[in-house]
């Protein structure tokens, strides 16, 4: 009964983090979005304090219920697990072996240096929810689109307009190989050995661990009717139990319940340990040797160190239209309803969340590699227009604060600069299309020559009015690169306009 208990619980939890990820629309989030402020690093990022305390207390009262329930990279690693035992030779696999405490530790250690000392991208690769949201979003979303191309297409040729197609490009390369490459080393592992990520890899699993060594509630195994016959043994996914000693390693233990389930003696059961001699003796011994290996991994010092594939496009003659390339930023873009980039950068979890959700393709991971992973704005496929919210509604760390459409005109993440190089004003022309399309009057055209009646009008940026939405990069007709480019601020800020009202 535990069991499907909690399968239940997790098909949901699983389920529903996934298709905030596939859904490039941002509505699931009204209905699922509290599923990614429940992670326990976007929580903790968020400085969401009732979050992980519930964690931590729910750790010390169930023991890691989170990873086997909460965790989606968790949850998978059970999917392909099943799947795997599915095979006649393998339904009943593994064996007890002991915690690689170097490699566990040493990694928790790495990680705990990494999340001090903002090096965010360290953070995003071993975070498993953010390592999760980056599968999803690379590999399986645009999958999703296709499909959901399709059946535009088909609700089209019937006169249906409940879908509408959307364009699948790679944002980036070095994120989709990360994504990649995670993928398939969890695959790999979960396909053959389990839990192995969750219990030697994965930083929240071991910060969970010690806390749930002195779980209130736990498997326990009856010695009086166990006949060590080791089925629970090799039932169990994270290769805690070792039935010759009738011990439990609780600190990888994900009560996940298949060792209850499989004990034809009743020799198992989950139930309220706390305070019993056995226990505590286990957990002694267990605590001792985790805080050696603990003080021995914290002396651990290492380092850690695009193409895009599209259709040319015509204009109505023969001629092509090029694609326009990122220019060169003096300062990275960080999103609307960002406190500062410092800020943002630090809280940012790199899950792609916002990336999944934003609707313009502004959004897209950085290939910088102190940013790596983590958004920035780049104008070469839209702007952000001045109606959409959907970052600030979907982040769950608390980097991107949620913000209404008329407060985000108040803030001013960027400065447009004109390139007159570039400006087909050069050759006489006169243009205005940036002016034009300006959503905050931020550039005016003036003439080139006021001496001269018939000189050409040319762009003239006024700094204090541009927000930064990148309209007027967008919409510049110059190619490949734009003749205007928006550079980030050093504090993205948000104006008070009160004063003009007094």
């Amino acid at each position: 009964m535990l069991r499907k208990i909690r399968i239940l619980l997790a098909a949901i939890c699983f389920i529903g983090v996934t298709l905030l990820f596939l859904d490039f629309t941002g509505t699931l989030h009204r209905f699922l979005g509290w599923l990614a402020k429940i992670q326990f690093l976007p929580a903790l990022l968020a400085l969401n304090l009732v979050i992980v305390a519930a964690l931590v207390v729910l750790t010390l009262v169930f023991g890691r219920v989170y990873c086997s329930v909460i965790c989606p990279l968790g949850v998978f690693q059970d999917i392909v697990s099943w799947f795997s035992a599915k095979r006649k030779r393998f339904r009943s696999r593994f064996s007890w072996s002991k915690e690689v405490k170097w490699l566990r530790y040493g990694v928790w250690t790495l990680f705990a240096i990494a999340l001090i000392f903002g090096v965010q991208a360290f953070v995003a690769l071993l975070a498993p929810y953010s390592a999760w949201g980056r599968i999803v979003q690379n590999l399986f979303q645009p999958l999703y689109i296709w499909c959901n191309n399709l059946l535009a297409l088909i609700s089209e040729r019937v006169g249906s307009y409940a879908f509408y197609s959307r364009e699948v490009w790679l944002r980036s390369l070095p994120t989709f190989l990360i994504a990649l490459a995670t993928f398939v080393a969890v695959l790999c592992l979960a396909w053959k050995h389990g839990r192995t990520w969750c219990n030697t890899i994965c930083p929240v699993g071991t910060l969970l661990s010690f806390f749930s060594r002195c779980a209130m509630f736990r498997p326990v195994i009856d010695v009086d009717k166990c006949r060590n016959c080791k089925m629970c043994e090799r039932k169990c996914k994270a290769s805690c139990i070792d039935i010759e000693n009738h011990k439990i390693d609780y600190s990888r233990c994900v009560d996940c319940f298949d060792c209850i389930e499989s004990c034809k003696f009743d020799a198992l059961h989950y139930r309220f340990a706390w305070g019993s001699r056995k226990a505590k003796a286990v957990e002694a011994t267990a605590s001792d040797a985790s805080r050696r290996a603990f003080l021995t991994s914290s002396v651990i010092l290492a380092g850690a160190v695009t193409l895009e594939a599209q259709e040319k496009k015509l204009d109505g003659g023969f001629a092509t239209i090029l694609d326009k390339k990122v220019p060169e930023r003096t300062l990275p873009i960080a999103p609307f309803g960002a406190r500062s980039a410092k800020d943002f950068y630090r809280r940012c979890t790199g899950c792609q969340l916002c990336v999944a959700a934003c609707p313009n393709d502004v959004l897209r991971p950085s290939t910088s590699l102190d940013r790596l992973m983590q958004p920035e704005m780049s104008y070469e496929r839209g702007y952000c227009r001045p109606e959409c919210t959907k970052c600030s509604e979907v982040c769950p760390s608390g980097a991107i604060l949620p913000i209404t459409a008329p407060e985000k005109t108040a803030y001013k993440v960027g400065t447009a600069r004109i390139d007159y190089d570039l400006c087909i004003t050069s050759d006489g022309t006169s243009c205005g299309n940036c002016s034009r399309h300006c959503p905050a009057s931020a550039i005016q055209m003036v003439s080139k020559d006021p001496s001269d009646k018939e000189a050409i009008l040319i762009p003239v940026v006024l700094e204090e009015n541009c927000i930064g939405c990148g309209a007027c990069e967008n919409l510049c007709p110059s190619r490949p690169l734009s003749a205007i480019t928006v550079n980030g601020v050093e504090a993205p800020y948000k104006r008070d306009f009160s004063s003009m009202f007094e």
